[in-house]
C-alpha cells in the first residue's frame, strides 16, 4: 500500500508540473524554482513533512521534497547556530543530494554524445 501512495502522491506532483508546462507560459526553469520554493514554504510551515512521512519517496524525490529538505535543514541550523546556522543548515542537509546531482551530471556528460538542436 505504501508503494501505491508514493506513486499517487508523486504522480500528482508531476501532474501539477505538467499542467504548469501545458497551460501557462512559464519556462521549465521557472517551474523548477516554483516547485523548490513551494517545498521550502510548505516545509517551513510544517505542512510538507507529514505528506513526506505519509507518501515516502513519492513526496521526497520531486523538487518540492528538495525544498522541504532545505527548509528543515535551515530550521535545525537556526536552532543550533542562530542566524548563520539558518544559512548553512539548508546546504548541509541537502549536501548529499547536491553532490549526487553534480557527480551524475559529470558522469553522463562524459559518456554521452551531445547533439545540436535543429
Amino acid at each position: 500500500m505504501q508503494y501505491l501512495w508514493a506513486f499517487l502522491i508523486g504522480g500528482a506532483i508531476c501532474v501539477i508540473g505538467q499542467l504548469l508546462i501545458s497551460l501557462t507560459r512559464l519556462t521549465p526553469a521557472r517551474i523548477l524554482v516554483l516547485f523548490v520554493t513551494a517545498g521550502v514554504i510548505l516545509g517551513g510551515l510544517g505542512i510538507y513533512q507529514p505528506l513526506a512521512d505519509f507518501a515516502g519517496a513519492g513526496a521526497t524525490v520531486p523538487l518540492t521534497g528538495f525544498g522541504n529538505t532545505l527548509a528543515q535543514g535551515a530550521i535545525e541550523g537556526a536552532k543550533q547556530n542562530g542566524i548563520l546556522g539558518a544559512f548553512m543548515g539548508g546546504i548541509t542537509a541537502a549536501a548529499g543530494g547536491i553532490s549526487a546531482a553534480i557527480g551524475f551530471g559529470l558522469l553522463f556528460a562524459l559518456i554521452s554524445k551531445p547533439k545540436t538542436k535543429t
